[in-house]
Parts: structure tokens; sequence; C-alpha cells
């Protein structure tokens, strides 16, 4: 599933070719498309048509885009394999299109959303009670991510210590910090020479501040060669392919050497996920007799 870096790409490539436009209609040709959407596919397209994109915007790995002059936004969920695509008009459907946007203006390009698995959609949602980014209610309980500048780190701490839980399961907690996944969390303690097994309560705040550190440094790397693809059901806008699978230091590298000390690293099955790491560098805890 995208991590913060891919949702971010795609939220960029938005900005630059949907914001200000003005939907003339919209097509939902699968009904898993608009599943999460309480009106069905012909409400979705109804109370969409006529609407005006403003600036998309996201947390963690949620993207939404507010409808100007309106508390309202339309909540992208890309779940296994969506894509959100801007396609010139009377460009070959896709295979798996799902739900097409048309704009009334010349641009000359439409919004498509395609996902070969379904596991993901669109829907259209009440901003919550406050937001003044047009947050959708839906996600409301969604921490803030650690590139947001309102990220509180003392909090985080304060959070991390009293969860009683292990580092990994706390990086991958959406309520405490969000846009991390398996891949973000696996490179990040790697960067920090920590165990995925690792208590919280043992942290100190220099050791998990550092350990944010990583988790910044490793996302802002990923953005900048556009995220992290292993096949070819993550993809930008455009329909292009991130790059920083060839940067990765622990994910997918299982038998081959650490890059810090040559140690082969290691997988290990945790949570229906896999978890990679050094165990020379990342020594597991002790276990108290």
């Amino acid at each position: 599933m995208p991590e913060l870096p891919e949702v971010e790409v795609v939220r960029r490539g938005l900005e630059r070719w949907v914001a200000g436009r003005t939907v003339e209609t919209v097509e939902v040709l699968h009904p898993r498309a608009v599943r999460r959407h309480p009106g069905g596919g012909a409400d979705f397209a109804a109370r969409l048509r006529g609407e005006t994109i403003g600036v998309p915007r996201r947390r963690g790995k949620y993207l939404w885009l507010p409808l100007e002059g309106r508390d309202l936004s339309v909540l992208g969920h890309l779940g296994m394999s969506g894509q959100l695509l801007v396609q010139p008009e009377g460009a070959p459907d896709e295979k798996h299109l799902r739900i097409r946007v048309r704009f009334g203006d010349d641009t000359g390009t439409e919004l498509r959303f395609v996902d070969q698995r379904t596991f993901g959609g669109l829907s259209l949602h009440e901003v919550a009670a406050g937001s003044a980014d047009g947050l959708p209610d839906v996600i409301a309980h969604i921490a803030r991510d650690p590139l947001d500048p309102l990220f509180d780190e003392a909090a985080y701490h304060l959070a991390l210590r009293a969860k009683r839980t292990t580092v990994k399961r706390a990086l991958l907690d959406q309520s405490l910090i969000s846009g991390v996944g398996n891949i973000y969390a696996d490179e990040a303690l790697w960067r920090s020479k920590l165990h995925y097994e690792r208590p919280t309560g043992s942290l100190t705040r220099p050791r998990s501040a550092e350990l944010l550190g990583h988790v910044r440094d490793v996302m802002n790397a990923a953005l900048a060669v556009g995220g992290t693809s292993f096949d070819s059901l993550y993809v930008n806008v455009n329909g292009e392919s991130g790059y920083f699978d060839r940067s990765l230091d622990a994910y997918g590298r299982e038998d081959e050497p650490c890059r810090r000390c040559g140690t082969p690293m290691r997988r290990r099955a945790w949570m229906n996920r896999s978890s990679y790491f050094c165990p020379r560098c990342q020594r597991p805890p002790r276990v108290e007799s």
C-alpha cells in the first residue's frame, strides 16, 4: 500500500493538474469504487457535478480534494492498487478504469481513478468540525504526519512512552503518527539501529527524536525520487514509477549484506507482514526472566 511519500507525489501532481478546475461530468464505472460514499455512484456523480476543486491536501496516507466554497471534500483512498491519473481526453480507457471526471474547460485532460484490485475508492464527506483545511470527518482521528509543520514532537514522545508497545507497532499506529508504513518503518529502524521489537517505554527523549529524524530523512529521500515502486501499480498522476526501491537499505534485502557492517540481512514474519533488519546492528531486546 502506498505510504506518505507516494501519496504526496500524487497530491503534488493533482495540485498541478486539477486544482481550480470545475467538474462537468462524473462517470462511475464500477460500484466498488464508491462503496465508501453513502449515497452510491449516482449520488456521488450528481453531487460533484458543477463543483470546483480546491488545492489537494494530505494527511499521512490519505489525500482529499476540498471543494471550493463548500464544507465538503472528496476523499481518495488508493488501497493496494489505486491510481489517480491525469489523461488526455479521448485517450484509450485503462483496463481497470473505475471513475472518470471531466472538467468544464479547454485544458484537454481528465481525471481517472484506476484500480485493479478495487480496494481503493473515492467518496464525498463533510469537513470535520473546526478543520481549516477541509479534513474529511471520517479521517479526523488520523494523527498529523512527521512532515507536517504542526506535528508535535514532545506530545509524540509522551504518547510513545505511554503506549506500552513495541517501536514498529507504534510507528504504524496512525493515531500516533500517520503516513509511516512497513517499508519506511523498516528503513527508519535500520538507520536508527533499533530492533522492531524494542519496547517504546525504553526509548529516551533523544532516542525517539533521533528515530523521528530518520523517519523524516527517509521519507524526504523517497519524495525526491518519486516514492517507492515495486511493481506497476504505484505510479504518479502521469503514470510514472518512483525509484526509491533502488536506495532501500533494509526492506526487501533478505540475505544481502548490511550496508553498514556486511552481516546478511534477515526477514521475519511480523503481523501478517515482514520485518527486515540487520541482526548485528539491530540487536533484539533482552528478554527479562
